[in-house]
């Protein structure tokens, strides 16, 4: 692990467990060791991604660029709504997978050179699709904690007295608003798809789209299905990580398979 990758994990594993603290005991630590850490921990990472994805030759993207591009920014947004949303439970998750990435970026290191300055276009196609699939995926940790706050609350021999959780309508309003957004990115992302990509639906990339189309679809039900029929519950969080899933297999499973299962 290079030194920026190693500096960067250790301030993210300190910012998880001053997060982890602040769960169960608000009052030990002060707000401001945390946002160091993180802070610290988040330009390490920018850097990183700096100096590994753009190359004097081009753009370096192999998966697990991708992936810690993605981990990036779901810790920066998570990080962002944990502040109004009081959602610190999920970031010691998120700050784990993303040290996670580091190390096997350090131990399965691959190259993939694209050159998206001279298709600008498509470099717009890989922003809407990356924050698409990050927003996406926050929605699920969201739904996660949202299955998990019911469970609690449900179970009275397990009270939540003893973590400092956000309450259950605002934690809802909030999963519906990142679905809703990033509803609003994948969209772009199939639009821009079906616009610059001449081999959006050719042998060997055809499921991408076919998989995006249909996590499009969950999507769009449950929006529809919430803002007309007043869906929510359990069954949201089951259909809104099935999308997740779809988009998962449809961005990374080719990849994953091809650059580190066969390479």
């Amino acid at each position: 692990m290079d030194y920026f990758a190693l500096i960067s994990s250790i301030f993210y594993i300190l910012a998880g467990i001053i997060a982890t603290i602040q769960l169960y005991k608000p009052a030990r630590l002060r707000p401001h060791y945390f946002f160091i850490a993180i802070t610290l921990a988040l330009l390490l990472h920018a850097n990183w991604l700096y100096q590994h994805i753009f190359m004097l030759h081009g753009q370096n993207l192999p998966i697990l660029n991708v992936l810690s591009l993605v981990t990036f920014i779901i810790s920066l947004f998570s990080t962002l709504a944990s502040k109004r949303l009081n959602t610190g439970i999920l970031l010691p998750v998120v700050y784990a997978f993303t040290v996670i990435n580091f190390i096997a970026v350090t131990y399965l290191p691959s190259q993939y050179i694209t050159h998206l300055e001279s298709h600008p276009q498509i470099g717009a196609h890989i922003i809407f699709a990356l924050s698409a699939y990050s927003i996406l995926s926050i929605a699920s940790l969201f739904a996660l904690q949202l299955a998990y706050l019911d469970y609690r609350l449900k179970n009275r021999k397990n009270p939540l007295t003893k973590i400092n959780m956000p309450p259950l309508m605002t934690l809802e309003k909030s999963l519906f608003q990142f679905i809703f957004i990033g509803f609003i990115l994948l969209s772009c992302t199939l639009l821009t798809g079906f616009i610059f990509l001449d081999d959006m639906f050719a042998k060997g990339s055809a499921h991408k789209a076919i998989l995006s189309i249909i996590a499009w679809g969950v999507y769009a039900v449950i929006l529809w299905g919430h803002f007309s029929k007043g869906w929510r519950g359990r069954f949201i969080v089951y259909i809104t990580i099935a999308g997740s899933s779809l988009l998962t297999l449809a961005y990374f499973g080719s990849r994953f398979v091809r650059e580190i299962i066969l390479s």
